[in-house]
């Protein structure tokens, strides 16, 4: 499904982004010049696993929930693209198929610049590639950290760091508890067990042992994050 606007507050995020927002005026807008919109509704595929790179994307509403599948045929979800980021350019850059599943969790819009336009402005503002050299090595440090985390911290350190994250970017401000956010990307402790490395029981003991410690707040919706600070105190403590 299509719309040619992005609203404002989509396109709020798209200029917000901290990647984004650093390159220069005319880049940015010839970026934005060449790109259309898509939405989909919760659920739908964006892009499959061994596509033809046509696309270079932008999460402007919702999440992408980039997955692959086991051997066994089960989905395993590696992480969730959020508004403000881009994605999908490693496939342009060296010419193969896309290596991943993308879906769209929650209604979902996305802003897309087709191959051909993206190597135009490639040719056009060599700026760009410092900027997608910058963009590649800051996923290599966070893919790093993430490795470096699963073999270093215990599971109740990285399920509050991974919690703090998402307060970041889907924290909603509680309109009857000033210091509560809610996380407004709903996702299944299966999901989020996998986005840890661990099973979906053992990360709902640990989120049992941060709500009896008043930290979160379990709820049919979601989570609430009732104590930033000492969730961030967890991410720092050798448990």
């Amino acid at each position: 499904m299509e719309d040619p606007i992005l609203t404002i507050e989509e396109r709020e995020a798209i200029n917000s982004g901290r990647w984004f927002s650093s390159l220069s005026p005319s880049l940015r807008h010839d970026i934005l010049r060449c790109a259309y919109v898509k939405r989909f509704k919760d659920g739908s595929l964006i892009a499959a696993r061994g596509d033809p790179p046509e696309e270079w994307i932008a999460c402007a509403r919702g999440a992408v929930r980039v997955s692959s599948t086991s051997i066994s045929g089960k989905q395993i979800t590696l992480t969730y693209v959020e508004p403000g980021i881009w994605f999908g350019d490693v496939a342009i850059f060296d010419g193969d198929q896309r290596t991943h599943d993308a879906y769209a969790h929650g209604a979902t819009t996305i802003l897309c610049v087709a191959k051909a336009d993206f190597k135009k402005i490639l040719a056009t503002h060599v700026e760009l590639y410092e900027a997608m050299l910058r963009l590649h090595a800051r996923r290599i440090r966070q893919l790093y950290g993430l490795v470096e985390d699963l073999n270093t911290l215990p599971l109740r350190a990285r399920l509050a760091k991974q919690l703090l994250h998402l307060v970041r970017s889907y924290g909603i401000p509680s309109l009857s508890h000033n210091e509560e956010m809610r996380i407004g990307l709903q996702l299944a402790q299966e999901e989020l067990a996998q986005l840890l490395g661990a099973s979906r029981q053992r990360v709902n003991q640990e989120l049992k042992a941060m709500e009896r410690d008043d930290i979160i707040r379990i709820e049919p919706g979601g989570l609430v994050v009732r104590n930033r600070p000492a969730l961030m105190r967890l991410t720092e403590l050798d448990l």
